[in-house]
């Protein structure tokens, strides 16, 4: 999206290449891409790493006990209920979980994902309730449950053993489970602390092929296939939650890409792809993130994430194009409520003038009584987004006077211990909260929302006077003009895969605009030229529309633009400096 530089300062800053680095990548590579990759710290080791370079699924602290403990449960073939999250991570994690143990001979697993309306967030004692009326022996929680020690302990005393499985940051005091795996737990060494929920559920089920394996409970290979063809999952919610993509989770994203490009993917995965007008061929994580994953997080937003679920667990292509089908119509109504609430979000800037500006107040907090909770955490990004301030938007809860709401933070500022701290100054009366660094989400009374406000806005001013409010973008250089071509655009296409913490590349140049067209009166189609000649190549630029000058300055990422069986090289561009 192009940058409202009236909004927010605009800093470019351009990536330092390692020479060591540079010289230690192979000469085979594109030059371009032999910089990028070192100015990521790229190891010639990691350019074609595979599963077999994955982290030991040993070494995640908790899943081999875990692994033991469910074979068990086979053995006895024990009820086993699985509660997860309603976002893309949970879903996809609910998903690998039923779908991988049913693989593997568990004849009684469900699943249950909570009303997010009713329930909120998390395995709540109320939810234990909930679930008791299934009858379960076990429950599993996925992407959730390190801060539901309430929930837990209820779930104990009905008799209930519980096996948590979550990513989140945990609180001071862990839940009475009869086993919790999460690499964020005090002092577990596993190395990559960016696996998300799905992530570890992949590595539990995985580390549980094992064990049944070697007790001849189930055929190895089976077991590891069954886990294996789950890879689109791990891809699809490792990029929908936007953890970090590691060279861990790299392996993992590029792994599930792989099989969507081949279409060997779940058919859930495939239709989603078709009802967002996505080729599977030419996937990468761009798709999952900005395709697929909101189509499937919409479900969760507004009405129930088992939809999505469904979708994922569709045994074939029928009944997965069914289910993406509505989960494409709930997106759509998701983006009209969206547009209407950011509409509404810029109202309350505009009246707040410049106080929100460039770090010119504390964080910003924003309640409206009309607006939906399921989509206030989106709100609150766009408006972290403009603003480069921490943002938190409320919504009213399913409850008369009670608030819900999303956190989002700025790169430096662990939002979630920004709250703990607030939390722990008791000033703000029936405050909760769970989350992690850059998101989090919290509920309180709607009589305590000015108390929280102030005490947001003073510890945000605190935090913020070592953090950078400008929106930053960190380029990778010019291209030269015999780099813009389709083989480059190509390469960059499917290198990777790019994501949160390995930035996409964004170049930088300047070039002649020779055309320039509206597009649905909001975006710009541009055909620039370099300035040391060559062909003109084609451009566009989203949420833009103002005059341009005969020559200015770009920030752009080089890819393709499929369209009518014809592909060629296109700018997609970030911010315009017309100075």
């Amino acid at each position: 999206m192009v940058t409202d530089a009236v909004t927010r300062e605009v800093v470019v800053r351009r990536r330092e290449v390692s020479g060591a680095h540079y010289a230690a990548l192979p000469t085979t590579l594109a030059p371009v891409l032999r910089r990028i990759y070192a100015a990521r710290g790229v190891s010639p080791a990691e350019l074609n790493a595979t599963l077999s370079d994955l982290l030991p699924v040993g070494s995640l602290g908790g899943v081999g006990a875990a692994a033991q403990f469910l074979a068990d449960a086979r053995r006895r073939q024990s009820a086993i209920l699985v509660v997860g999250d309603f976002d893309a991570d949970g879903a996809t994690a609910s998903a690998l979980v039923v779908a991988s143990m049913r693989a593997m001979g568990f004849a009684n697993v469900s699943y249950l994902v909570p009303d997010r309306f009713v329930f909120g967030y998390g395995l709540s004692p109320a939810v234990v309730d909930l679930a008791a009326t299934r009858r379960p022996d076990l429950i599993i929680t996925v992407d959730n449950g390190i801060s539901s020690l309430d929930g837990v302990a209820h779930a104990r005393a009905l008799g209930i053993d519980v096996l948590v499985t979550d990513h989140h940051l945990p609180g001071e005091e862990l839940p009475p489970a009869r086993l919790i795996v999460n690499p964020n737990l005090p002092g577990e060494p596993f190395a990559s602390k960016a696996l998300c929920g799905v992530g570890v559920a992949f590595y539990l089920m995985a580390a549980l092929a094992r064990e049944l394996g070697q007790r001849g409970l189930a055929d190895f290979d089976d077991c590891r296939r069954a886990v294996s063809s789950c890879l689109d999952l791990v891809a699809l919610g490792t990029v929908a939650d936007v953890v970090c993509l590691d060279h861990n989770n790299r392996i993992l994203v590029s792994e599930g890409l792989r099989r969507i490009r081949a279409r060997t993917a779940r058919p859930g995965v495939l239709a989603l792809f078709e009802v967002a007008g996505r080729d599977p061929a030419m996937a990468r994580s761009a798709d999952l993130g900005f395709g697929i994953a909101p189509r499937l997080n919409a479900a969760g937003r507004l009405t129930d994430i088992s939809l999505g679920i469904e979708c994922l667990l569709a045994p074939d292509g029928a009944s997965a194009r069914r289910h993406a089908a509505r989960l494409d119509d709930l997106n759509r109504s998701r983006r009209e409520l969206q547009a209407r609430m950011q509409a509404e979000a810029q109202d309350h800037l505009e009246r707040a003038g410049s106080h929100y500006v460039n770090g010119a107040a504390g964080g910003i907090c924003l309640f409206d009584r009309s607006w939906h909770e399921g989509i206030v955490g989106l709100i609150a990004s766009r408006v972290k987004e403009r603003t480069g301030m921490p943002v938190v938007a409320f919504a009213p809860g399913e409850q008369p006077g009670l608030l819900k709401g999303s956190v989002r933070s700025v790169e430096g500022m662990n939002i979630r211990d920004l709250l703990a701290v607030i939390a722990a100054s008791r000033r703000v009366p029936g405050m909760v909260f769970g989350g992690h660094a850059m998101a989090a989400g919290l509920r309180l009374p709607e009589s305590a929302l000015d108390a929280f406000r102030a005490e947001f806005n003073a510890e945000v001013t605190r935090e913020m006077a070592d953090v950078e409010t400008g929106r930053v973008f960190w380029t990778d250089g010019p291209l030269a003009e015999a780099d813009l071509r389709l083989p480059l655009a190509e390469g960059l296409h499917f290198a990777g895969p790019w994501g949160q913490g390995f930035a996409e590349p964004l170049f930088d140049n300047e070039f002649t605009v020779l055309d320039r067209r509206v597009l649905r009166d909001a975006h710009l189609r541009l055909l620039l030229r370099h300035p040391d000649g060559g062909e003109p190549v084609e451009a566009i630029a989203f949420n833009q529309t103002r005059a341009l000058p005969d020559r200015a300055r770009f920030l752009y990422r080089f890819g393709i633009n499929a369209f009518n069986g014809r592909t060629r090289q296109q700018l997609v561009v970030e911010h315009i400096d017309c100075a």
